[in-house]
């Protein structure tokens, strides 16, 4: 549609963000009507089934219209703004012909990066900026037509973050702050993010920084839960007191729905119960030596060497002596696929639940790579931040539950694989050692395999061969 002074609206819409996914759910808007974008500047943030992810526009513009409120899931394909450009763009750019979009996401965008990224506000509407906006809206009848009022800010706590830290908040530029989480705390209590200014690096706004503006608003900071509540049992409601007013009585039970990443867990292990016929086998093992040689190597300098990655060399050790475990089972052919590489995933509880990140070819990295990795990939998991391709085609399990103080566990398979190892608590127990009674680091692994793939027989090698290598890690030498 054209517009006064050459001015015409592009459509952006959902694009495809990768591994099948069809749909998302907008999490937060990082745009407003009215707002001036450059190109590849993201403009809302979304949360698929495997990961949250910023969307860049590839148009540079004003916005005038924005489709769909907060919590709303849109299809792949859906409007999600358009944008009043000044020039017709030249085909194939997917931008305004003078800039080329460096997007990345599947289904749009070009090869060309642009030279910056920048956010800038737009003062409240002027007569062109406001005749687009509404002339937007007018016409796609389902949009947002004009800016909406500015909503009351806490600028008392503001005031205080930024006397804290030293700094003045302004309005250009993006808001700095990288956690999904942080973002959920502020929304959650109303703080507009825009009105502090980080203590972290380069002026990065921390969780510390919102909590610290809650408090001093007198609003309280509530933290993001560690996982999504389970429904308690429902029970018969106490008489409430006679002070208790309707408003303060607790609920008589709570709905959490099953979407995004927690549902797509919940389908995936529902999924893994329902198709895979698994069997469960454990050993105790006396990981003294494993502890001592980790200690001995963390002191000839260098890196540090982390406990699960140690773990996870064992374990691709392990699945090159019996490969029958690295495998899917493929039921439509009736055919067993056995991989000939090491997609090691490790199980990891996130804010946003539980995730399963996977090392690429795990059996080709050594302790120290396999530390750096596995480092880099849970810090994507606790800020929100794993792309789908990162939470994707694993061959393999290692399941850590020993960091919640539990010595064993039964694990679901991590559908569509074939086996998963997991790894409790390593504490001090009795144990004979050298024909003694002595104190022993001890741990107990436990290995649930798909009993289409292999039987017993091959479980239990597999299983032995990981306690032995915990118990004597002199044993990996032999297939270093």
């Amino acid at each position: 549609m054209a517009h006064a002074s050459g001015m015409h609206s592009l459509e952006f819409k959902l694009p495809d963000l990768g591994e099948g996914l069809t749909e998302a759910e907008i999490v937060r808007w990082l745009v407003e009507v009215g707002d001036l974008v450059a190109i590849d500047q993201p403009v809302v943030e979304v949360e698929t089934a495997k990961a949250m992810v910023e969307v860049p526009c590839p148009y540079g513009g004003v916005v005038t219209a924005r489709f769909g409120e907060e919590g709303t899931e849109l299809p792949v394909g859906a409007p999600l703004i358009t944008v009043a450009v000044g020039e017709k763009p030249a085909a194939g750019t997917g931008g305004t012909g003078t800039e080329g979009s460096g997007n990345v996401l599947v289904g749009y965008g070009t090869s060309e990066a642009p030279a910056r990224r920048r956010r800038v506000r737009q003062e409240r509407p002027v007569s062109g900026a406001s005749a687009t906006a509404g002339a937007a809206g007018a016409e796609n009848g389902r949009a947002e037509a004009s800016a909406a009022p500015v909503k009351a800010q806490a600028a008392g706590a503001a005031a205080a973050v930024n006397g804290r830290t030293g700094g003045l908040a302004t309005e250009d530029g993006p808001v700095p702050v990288i956690s999904p989480l942080v973002r959920r705390l502020a929304r959650q209590n109303g703080l507009d993010l825009r009105e502090l200014t980080g203590s972290g690096p380069d002026g990065l706004i921390l969780r510390a920084d919102v909590e610290y503006a809650l408090r001093a608003a007198g609003r309280g900071a509530t933290a993001a839960p560690a996982a999504e509540p389970h429904p308690p049992v429902p029970q018969a409601p106490a008489p409430a007191p006679a002070s208790a007013s309707p408003a303060t009585a607790a609920p008589a039970e709570i709905r959490t729905p099953l979407k995004g990443i927690r549902g797509a867990v919940a389908d995936k292990l529902a999924r893994s119960r329902r198709e895979i016929p698994d069997a469960t086998c454990w050993v105790d093992a006396d990981a003294t030596e494993l502890m001592r040689a980790r200690t001995a190597m963390n002191a000839a300098g260098g890196p540090k060497i982390s406990l699960l990655a140690l773990l996870a060399r064992i374990c691709t050790a392990a699945l090159a002596r019996f490969p029958e475990l690295n495998s899917t089972v493929d039921a439509e052919a009736r055919e067993v696929v056995r991989f000939g590489h090491v997609h090691l995933g490790f199980a990891a509880q996130t804010d946003r639940g539980l995730v399963v990140p996977v090392v690429r070819d795990a059996h080709t990295r050594d302790a120290e790579s396999l530390t750096a990795e596995f480092a880099r990939l849970t810090e994507a998991g606790r800020t929100g931040t794993l792309t789908p391709g990162e939470l994707t085609g694993g061959t393999f399990t290692l399941n850590n539950y020993g960091v919640f103080g539990v010595d064993g566990s039964t694990p679901i398979i991590n559908h569509p694989e074939a086996a998963m190892l997991g790894v409790g608590r390593i504490v001090p127990k009795p144990w004979v050692h050298e024909g003694e009674l002595a104190v022993r680091q001890v741990v107990q692994l436990s290995l649930t395999f798909d009993h289409r793939v292999c039987d017993g027989g091959v479980a239990g090698g597999f299983l032995r061969y990981v306690a032995d290598c915990v118990e004597q890690p002199a044993v990996l030498l032999r297939t270093l």
